[in-house]
């Protein structure tokens, strides 16, 4: 439910995404490894009970948004959402994105072709058993000479009324310019987290002049940041974990990286917070940024990292992160 101007002043914490009317929490929970293993950009096995365990839990101490996407799990973890939220009252926000379908084969394919847009969506909603898309985004800008088909698309189905607003999630500023120029870019979603800031120098600034709502991932940096993350984890992932191939869980990276996870250790262990709260609330510092989205395997893993719903960094932490990343 929309809070109201009245209600604002009791749901304080909750933030305005962009221009929208969607005022969301500060952190949102995000579904990808809840798609399970059997695909490309799987996390490995994983137990339904324990996903929807982990939704519910979120949303009882808070969370009023969920984000996902057609891609993960093949529909698998939409699937999943819908499940989760049957029978609640409190029905969270919904955002799932779209232009990456599938062949019979299970293969990712990128389109942004209208016509494979439209379906993308009619099976979203049939899978989330919703009648609207609270914020439908492009997953990927890819194939870029499609763009503006595919953001005009998007548009088309806010005109008709089957998503509410539209965002877009890993585009430049010059898509952003080229998309805006067609339909207002609602919101942006990149990556963003204390091992990756690049989006710092352009995007987030462009962001913020133009009123875009950001709702950046993987501020725990899949969760190398958690505090969880120790070198025999990652030497034990599943093959079917995608994190396995990726440069950042390997060295020289993999040392720098867990260098960081124990520094932040000490930072939150001053306000018995965790490792991930911190690397969530540095994200949250930065003032172009509406909210993080933060995902969860387990119940367990929430309790981890719900404290970052309030948790902020003092501008003295914020400087000695800083100076700890540089030295």
């Amino acid at each position: 439910m929309i809070p109201t101007k009245n209600q604002l002043p009791e749901m304080s914490h909750l933030r305005q995404l962009g221009k929208t009317d969607l005022f969301i929490t500060p952190i949102g929970f995000g579904s990808w490894a809840l798609g399970g293993g059997g695909w490309k950009f799987g996390w490995g096995p994983q137990d339904d009970r324990e996903s929807i365990a982990a939704i519910q839990r979120a949303l009882d101490l808070g969370v009023n948004w969920i984000d996902t996407a057609a891609a993960y799990g093949l529909g698998h973890s939409e699937e999943v959402v819908a499940q989760a939220l049957k029978g609640r009252h409190d029905h969270p926000f919904i955002f799932t994105k779209c232009s990456m379908p599938w062949d019979d084969q299970g293969n990712l394919l990128r389109s942004l072709k209208a016509g494979s847009i439209r379906r993308e969506l009619e099976d979203s909603l049939r899978r989330l058993q919703v009648d609207v898309i609270d914020l439908y985004q492009v997953h990927w800008p890819i194939p870029d000479d499609q763009l503006e088909e595919g953001w005009s698309s998007l548009g088309e189905l806010q005109r008709q009324g089957k998503v509410r607003y539209i965002g877009a999630s890993n585009f430049s500023v010059a898509q952003l310019r080229r998309a805006g120029s067609l339909a207002p870019v609602d919101a942006l979603q990149p990556p963003y987290s204390l091992i990756r800031r690049d989006v710092e120098q352009e995007i987030l600034p462009y962001c913020q002049e133009q009123g875009i709502g950001v709702i950046v991932y993987s501020p725990m940096a899949s969760g190398l940041l958690s505090g969880g993350m120790e070198r025999a984890r990652v030497e034990s992932l599943p093959a079917g974990d995608w994190r396995r191939n990726s440069s950042q869980f390997q060295e020289p990276k993999l040392s720098q990286n867990l260098r960081i996870a124990d520094y932040l250790k000490e930072i939150g262990q001053r306000h018995g917070r965790s490792a991930g709260e911190v690397a969530i609330a540095w994200t949250l510092r930065h003032p172009a940024v509406t909210a993080a989205i933060v995902g969860a395997r387990t119940p367990a893993q929430v309790d981890g990292f719900i404290g970052a719903m309030d948790f902020r960094l003092s501008e003295a932490e914020i400087d000695e992160i800083e100076a700890f990343l540089q030295s």
